[in-house]
C-alpha cells in the first residue's frame, strides 16, 4: 500500500513544482501511511495558504475518498478538474465517490441516486478517453452501468424505465466483456458478467 501511494506521488507531481508547508508534508507523510483522517486535517490546513495548489487538492481529494467523506471528495477533485481538465485519476476517483455516494448514502432518493450514477458514468467514460488502456476504467464504469440499470429497473411509478434499464444493463455487460478481453482470467468479473446477464434476462 505504501509502495503504491509513493508511486502515486512520484507520477502526480513529476512536472509540478511548488512549495511544501509543515503542513503539506505531515499530510503527505499520513497519507502515505494510510492515515488518511489525518492527511484530511493536515492537507485542508496546507490549503488555507494556496487553495489552488492542483497538488495539494488531488491528495486531499485522495484522503477524503479513503476516509469515506465521499462527497468532500467528489467536491475537492471538481476542482483539481477545473485545474487540470485532463487528469484521468481525478474523473476516476470522482467517478468512484459519487457510486458509492449513490449506493452507500442512507435515505438518499432514488431521483438523486440517479444522478449521482450518471455522473459515476460520465467521469469513467472521460477517464477512459483520456487513458483507453486503463482496464479499471472499464471495471468501474461497468458496475456503475449496472447499478443504474438495476436502479431503473425498479417497478416505481414515474421513474421505472425499462429502455434506460436495459441499455444501461447492455453498456455494462460490454465492458465487463471488454476486461475479460484484457485479463481473461478474472473470476470476479466472470461472475459479475454473470450477475449482469441474469438481470438483462429479466427484462426480456
Amino acid at each position: 500500500m505504501k509502495l503504491f501511494l509513493s508511486l502515486l506521488l512520484i507520477i502526480f507531481t513529476a512536472n509540478t513544482t511548488f512549495a511544501q508547508t509543515s503542513y503539506h508534508k505531515m499530510g503527505q507523510k499520513a497519507l502515505i501511511d494510510g492515515d488518511f483522517k489525518s492527511a484530511v486535517s493536515n492537507l485542508e490546513k496546507a490549503l488555507a495558504t494556496d487553495s489552488s495548489d492542483v497538488n495539494t487538492l488531488y491528495m486531499l481529494g485522495y484522503s477524503y475518498y479513503h476516509a469515506a467523506s465521499y462527497k468532500a471528495a467528489v467536491n475537492t477533485f471538481n476542482k483539481v478538474i477545473s485545474l487540470k481538465p485532463l487528469d484521468n485519476s481525478a474523473f476516476y476517483y470522482r467517478g468512484k465517490a459519487s457510486n458509492n455516494l449513490a449506493n452507500e448514502t442512507k435515505g438518499i432518493a432514488n431521483a438523486d441516486r440517479e444522478k449521482l450514477l450518471l455522473l459515476a458514468i460520465k467521469d469513467f467514460t472521460k477517464a477512459i478517453e483520456i487513458n483507453p488502456d486503463d482496464v479499471k476504467l472499464y471495471q468501474n464504469r461497468a458496475v456503475a452501468y449496472r447499478d443504474y440499470g438495476v436502479l431503473k429497473g425498479q417497478k416505481i411509478p414515474n421513474f421505472y424505465d425499462k429502455n434506460k434499464a436495459t441499455s444501461s444493463l447492455k453498456s455494462c455487460i460490454s465492458d465487463f466483456e471488454k476486461v475479460l478481453s484484457i485479463t481473461p482470467d478474472r473470476r470476479d468479473i466472470i461472475s459479475q458478467l454473470a450477475d449482469a446477464k441474469a438481470y438483462l434476462q429479466n427484462f426480456k
